[in-house]
C-alpha cells in the first residue's frame, strides 16, 4: 500500500499537482496479514491550488481487504467512492477482521459509491505468464493503481519507468507489475465502473524546479543546507527509532558532502558522540523521538552548562513509553521545554511541513551556533512520513549562519577566558581543542564567571544561572514577529503550531470565504516566545489552540500572558481534519 501510494503521490507531482500525504504504518514489524493491527494505509489530497494538509475526509478509498475496510470506513465521506477488492471478503477475510456478515452484501455500504473489482482474478490472469507461486498475487497493488489512474485520469508513464528501474534486475517482476497495472486501468475502461470520475488540473505553483520529498528526508537535507551555510562539517549521532531512523539512512548516503554519520550503542551514547563533535567543531545533531529524547536529557543539560551548539530533533509519536510508536502526537511539548535537571532553558523550534521542514532546520542551526545553546528541533511522525512538492532553492540564496572560531587569547596577558561573553548575543566564543594558546576546561561542573575554572560560589552559580536563561530569553528580539492571517478585525484567533498548521489554516480560509470573521497566527518558535505574541492574544476576545495534546501550548499561554483560550484536543494518533477544526470554530463563534 505504501508504494502504491508513493506511485500515486509521484504520478501527480509529474502531472504538475500540488500534493501532501499521509502514510500510516502498523505498529508491528510482522503484524498477521489481513488483521485490523496489520493495515497500512496511504492518503493523499491532490490540488490544483497550494496545499498544506493531507485533507479532509477521503472523497475516495481502497480497501484491499475486510480489515483495511473496517479500520478506515469511518473515515470516508458520505456519498463518495468507495472501491473493494471483492475476493479477499471470503469467510476466512471477514473472520480475521471481525465481520459476522459480508458489508458488501448487508447494505451497510449504501451510502457509498461502490465499486467491487475482483483484483485476485485479474492479477493472475495478468501475471500468469510471468511468475508464479507465491508471487502471483504480489500484484494486485498494481491493479488498486491502475484502476486510480483510470479514476483519476493519471498518466501511466512515470509509474513504467519506475518500475522498470525498480526491478531492473528482476525483469519478470517488472513486467508481471506492468502488466497487472494495465489489467486494472482496462478494467476501469472497459467497464466505466464509477458513476464519479475526478478530474484534477496542474496547479499553477511558482515556477521552479520541484522535487516531492518526506519531512524526514527534509530533514536530513536541511541539515546538510545547514552545513554548507555554516562552513561546518556536519556530524550525526544517532540510534535507530521509530519514525526518525530515516535521517540517520538519508544522511548516511551523502558522505561525499561531508556528513559523518554514527550509530551508536544506545541513545546516550549517540548525544555524547554528538557534543563530542560540537566541543570538535562540527555541526553537531542528534536525533531520536519521545523516549530516546528521555534518554538523552541528562546530556543535553551536559551542552547546555558548556553552552556547545547542539540541535537536538525529536520526531514525536503517540505515547507514554512505547505508546503507538507509528502515529502522530504533538505531546513532547512540555518535555522539550522543562524535561531536564536543574534551571535549563533551551530554544524549542518547531517544523510545520514538509516543505518547511528544510528552512526551519536551517534557522535551529543559526540559533544554536549563534547563541551557543543546544536547540530542540520538533517534528512529528505527520511530518515524517508525510510528504509534498518542495521547491528546490539555488545555493546562492541560502543564509550565511557561520560564526568564527576563537583564533587568539581574549583576556590580559595572553589568557583565553572561555566565558568571556559578546555583549550583543551573550554567547561564549567558541575555541577549537588543540588551538594554542586557548586551552580552557570544559565539563558539567558550574563554571566560574568569565575565566571557566570550576566554582562552588552561590553567587557565581546564580549569575550563570541567570546569564544563560538571560541568552535564551533574548532570542525572542532575533526572531520573526507573529503574523495573524484572515480577518483581522475578527473576535476570534485560532493560534496553532507543528503540523496542525495546515489543517488550521484551510479550516479558517474556508471559513474566511463563507464570511465568518476568523483570525488565525501560527508559531514555530515555542521558545523564547515571538516579542510581538503577548500584543497579538490580547488583541482577541476569544482564543483557540488546536493540539495533537491535552493543552500544552494552551497552558504555556497561560502561564506566560494571563489569557485563557480554548482548546480542541485530540490523541488519537492521528492528525485533525478540516471538519474537526471548523466545527469547534463554529461552536465558539456560534454557541
Amino acid at each position: 500500500m505504501q508504494l502504491a501510494g508513493n506511485r500515486f503521490a509521484d504520478t501527480s507531482a509529474a502531472f504538475g499537482n500540488d500534493l501532501y500525504t499521509l502514510p500510516s504504518f502498523p505498529a508491528e514489524i510482522r503484524a498477521p496479514a489481513g488483521t485490523l493491527p496489520g493495515v497500512s494505509s496511504f492518503q493523499i489530497q491532490i490540488a490544483d491550488w497550494d496545499i498544506s494538509t493531507s485533507g479532509d475526509r477521503p472523497d475516495c478509498m481502497v480497501a484491499m481487504n475486510p480489515a483495511a475496510l473496517k479500520s478506515n470506513i469511518a473515515d470516508l465521506r458520505q456519498g463518495g467512492t468507495l472501491i473493494v477488492n471483492n475476493e479477499a471478503f471470503d469467510e476466512r477475510g471477514l473472520a480475521k477482521a471481525g465481520y459476522e456478515d459480508n458489508p458488501l452484501i448487508d447494505g451497510s455500504l449504501n451510502q457509498y459509491d461502490m465499486i467491487q473489482i475482483p483484483m485476485n482474478t485479474l492479477t493472475k490472469e495478468a501475471v500468469a505468464d510471468k511468475v508464479s507461486g507465491r508471487s502471483v498475487l504480489r500484484s494486485r497493488n498494481f491493479v488498486a493503481l491502475g484502476f486510480l489512474a483510470w479514476l483519476f485520469q493519471r498518466p501511466l508513464e512515470p509509474i513504467k519507468t519506475w518500475t522498470n528501474t525498480k526491478f531492473a534486475r528482476i525483469p519478470n517482476v517488472a513486467e508481471a507489475n506492468l502488466a497487472a497495472l494495465k489489467a486494472g486501468y482496462n478494467f476501469g475502461v472497459t467497464t466505466e465502473a464509477s458513476r464519479t470520475i475526478f478530474k484534477v488540473n496542474p496547479a499553477t505553483l511558482p515556477v521552479g524546479t520541484y522535487t516531492n520529498l518526506t519531512g524526514n528526508t527534509a530533514l536530513a537535507w536541511g541539515l546538510i543546507a545547514a552545513s554548507y551555510c555554516a562552513k561546518l562539517p556536519l556530524f550525526y549521532g544517532s540510534y535507530p527509532i521509530t519514525p526518525a531512523s530515516d535521517i540517520l539512512h538519508e544522511l548516511a548516503r551523502h558522505k561525499r558532502l561531508g556528513v559523518r554519520t554514527f550509530q551508536a550503542e544506545d541513545e546516550i551514547a549517540a548525544v555524547g558522540a554528538a557534543i563530542g563533535a560540537s566541543f570538535g567543531g562540527s555541526l553537531a545533531v542528534t536525533g531520536s523521538s519521545g523516549p530516546g529524547i528521555a534518554l538523552k536529557s541528562e546530556a543535553i543539560s551536559l551542552a547546555l552548562t558548556a553552552e556547545l551548539p547542539l540541535l537536538v530533533v525529536n520526531v514525536q509519536r503517540a505515547g507514554p513509553s512505547t505508546g503507538m510508536p507509528t502515529k502522530p502526537e504533538q505531546t513532547d511539548l512540555l518535555f522539550s521545554l522543562f524535561g531536564r535537571h536543574g534551571e535549563s532553558p533551551m530554544p524549542v523550534i518547531a517544523c510545520s511541513t514538509p516543505s518547511d521542514v528544510v528552512e526551519t532546520t536551517i534557522e535551529a542551526a543559526r540559533i544554536a551556533l549563534k547563541y551557543m545553546t543546544p536547540v530542540i528541533l520538533l517534528s512529528d511522525n505527520h511530518i515524517a512520513n508525510g510528504s509534498e512538492p518542495w521547491s528546490i532553492p539555488d545555493a546562492g540564496s541560502l543564509p550565511d549562519i557561520s560564526v568564527p572560531f576563537a583564533s587568539a587569547p581574549n583576556g590580559a596577558n595572553g589568557q583565553y577566558l572561555p566565558y568571556l561573553r559578546d555583549f550583543n548575543t551573550f554567547s561564549r566564543p567558541w575555541a577549537i581543542p588543540g588551538t594554542k594558546g586557548l586551552e580552557h576546561r570544559i565539563g558539567g561542573l558550574e563554571k566560574e564567571n568569565i575565566s571557566g575554572n570550576i566554582s562552588y560560589n552561590p553567587e557565581n552559580h546564580q549569575l550563570m544561572t541567570d546569564s544563560r536563561a538571560w541568552k535564551v530569553a533574548n532570542i525572542a528580539n532575533d526572531v520573526p514577529a507573529v503574523e495573524v492571517s484572515g480577518e483581522l478585525d475578527a473576535d476570534l484567533l485560532v493560534l496553532s503550531w507543528g503540523s496542525s498548521k495546515g489543517t488550521v489554516g484551510a479550516a479558517c480560509r474556508n471559513l474566511n470565504r463563507e464570511g465568518y470573521k476568523i483570525a488565525y497566527a501560527h508559531l514555530r518558535y515555542l521558545n523564547p516566545l515571538p516579542a510581538n505574541l503577548g500584543e497579538v492574544v490580547h488583541s482577541y476576545e476569544k482564543l483557540m489552540i488546536p493540539e495533537l495534546n491535552m493543552g500544552q501550548l494552551r497552558y504555556i499561554i497561560r502561564a506566560n500572558y494571563l489569557k485563557d483560550a480554548v482548546g480542541l484536543n485530540k490523541v488519537a494518533g492521528t492528525p485533525f481534519y478540516i471538519g474537526e477544526i471548523r466545527d469547534k470554530i463554529l461552536e465558539i463563534v456560534e454557541p
